[in-house]
């Protein structure tokens, strides 16, 4: 099953580093939260990604075409023809495929512009910027028991985001702007969509969060999988730095594939 990977944004809350580089290549500890995203989905045998590139996009390309380069131990041999050796060579099973999906591109065009990528499959999505200890195997196994269009991850966190409103059956009723200290559930990400979800979207212009969900929603189309554990999305620079500083003391929950 493909994983699909919002990675295109401006980054705009976070300014200070992403004018360098695109949000999801911003480090914890020493990689892109993009990398951190990729090995949590990895752990669980999901290796296919399809990263949906915008902004700065060429700098992603580089550091998947320079994965080993940057990841093992390298000798340059001037003397004899510029020879290059890799040492310890550090692999992953993945398979990625980097796509160019507009500059200013919504989020759900950025999603329909890789339905090509994806044709008539079960797939998962997530933003590239947040990281989650939520078990994926279980996250799919509900959403197949749910029989919805679409499974989202819903955390209960004091963040910027979609509040849903939620039936005891764990259908989406509705998804509002969330009102700071309501105490709601919120939309985190880790989706789980099946290949209809491409007819909720018009194209370029069309908002993931405020337009496609909402319809879902609305048509008893959209089930929430609530999640107690760990999410946390690096919108802010206090956000990464709170990351790094879990990262640091070796307490980051994300890291379920150590």
């Amino acid at each position: 099953m493909k994983v699909v990977i919002l990675a295109g944004g401006y980054g705009t809350r976070i300014s200070e580093e992403s004018y360098l580089k695109p949000k999801p290549m911003i480090e914890i500890g020493d990689k892109p939260i993009l990398w951190h995203i990729m090995k949590g989905y990895s752990y669980y045998g999901y290796n296919e990604f399809i990263i949906c590139c915008g902004y700065k996009q060429h700098i992603i390309k580089e550091w998947f075409a320079n994965y080993y380069l940057y990841n093992s131990d390298v000798t340059f041999d001037f003397a004899n023809d510029n020879e290059m050796v890799i040492h310890n060579n550090v692999a992953e099973s993945w398979k990625v495929t980097l796509v160019d999906t507009g500059l200013d591109t919504m989020t759900g065009g950025r999603i329909k512009r890789i339905q090509k990528y994806i044709g008539n499959e079960l797939f998962m999505m997530t933003y590239g910027d947040g990281v989650s200890d939520v078990n994926i195997d279980e996250l799919l196994r509900f959403h197949k028991e749910q029989g919805k269009i679409a499974t989202l991850t819903a955390v209960n966190i004091g963040q910027r985001f979609g509040i849903l409103e939620i039936r005891d059956d764990n259908t989406v009723t509705s998804f509002r702007e969330k009102v700071d200290g309501d105490g709601n559930l919120v939309n985190s990400g880790y989706m789980v969509l099946k290949p209809e979800i491409f007819d909720y979207i018009n194209g370029d212009e069309t908002i993931f969060e405020k337009e496609t969900l909402k319809m879902l929603a609305e048509q008893n189309q959209l089930t929430a999988y609530k999640h107690m554990g760990f999410w946390r999305c690096m919108d802010t620079k206090r956000e990464r730095d709170e990351l790094q500083k879990l990262w640091n003391v070796g307490n980051a929950p994300w890291k379920v594939w150590e």
